[in-house]
């Protein structure tokens, strides 16, 4: 079966997630954890993109990156992050294999619409896992930095976030505001089949401009992926 056709397109975010093999867990120490973010850290820089969000759970990883100028610079950043963590667990616990699954999902963002709600999203996975109750409990997320003003060099702070104050305070406080409210249903439904079929984060008309733009036909009906047009 061929695999679905992945579009990356440059000054734009994507969200992306990876999870380990078999659903097994990545990160059984911090130590595991601040590996994995220090490998974020040195290749985002040295590939040119940046990361807007980004919560690592123990079996899968969520970020939202713009690859900035050269799109493949986000699956470069990601196989090279992947491939680190791999062999440190593998040399850690003696073995050899794969720790993750073969490929990471990836979707498409419309800037305008979705990416704060993207943001969001991540920053709360691990009260929807139930593994705190509230975002700020959780130490492995973007939201320490954008919500607390904790400070993380993985994180780049985007235009919208910039937008929600005119200093460091009054965006955080907005920003926690933004994530304490209500997340609908539909949004979260939306996101989240996006992302599981690599489809587009966004509405009919980023889908329609998309879809003009390289010349593949998108739509979020339902599983299936984008193809060419005639």
């Amino acid at each position: 079966m061929p695999r679905p056709l992945r579009i990356l397109l440059p000054h734009t975010p994507h969200h992306i997630v990876q999870r380990g093999h078999n659903r097994q867990n990545v990160f059984l120490s911090a130590d595991d954890y601040n590996y994995y973010r220090d490998n974020l850290i040195h290749f985002k820089e040295k590939l040119g993109c940046r990361i807007y969000a980004y919560c690592l759970m123990t079996n899968h990883v969520h970020l939202v990156i713009d690859p900035g100028d050269a799109p493949d610079s986000l699956s470069k950043l990601m196989k090279r992050v992947a491939g680190r963590q791999t062999r440190y667990v593998n040399k850690l616990e003696g073995r050899s294999g794969s720790l993750w699954e073969g490929r990471f999902k990836s979707s498409i963002i419309s800037t305008a619409e979705y990416l704060p709600a993207c943001c969001r999203y991540i920053d709360l996975n691990p009260v929807r896992a139930g593994m705190v109750t509230t975002p700020e409990e959780y130490k492995w997320s973007s939201y320490g930095c954008k919500g607390k003003g904790k400070k993380d060099p993985v994180v780049d702070f985007d235009e919208s976030y910039l937008a929600l104050g005119k200093n460091k305070s009054a965006r955080q406080a907005a920003y926690a505001h933004y994530v304490r409210g209500t997340m609908s249903e539909d949004e979260i439904k939306l996101i989240r089949d996006a992302l599981q079929r690599g489809q587009l984060t966004g509405g009919k008309r980023f889908r329609q401009e998309i879809s003009q733009r390289l010349g593949i036909h998108f739509s979020n009906k339902g599983p299936g992926r984008p193809t060419k047009q005639k």
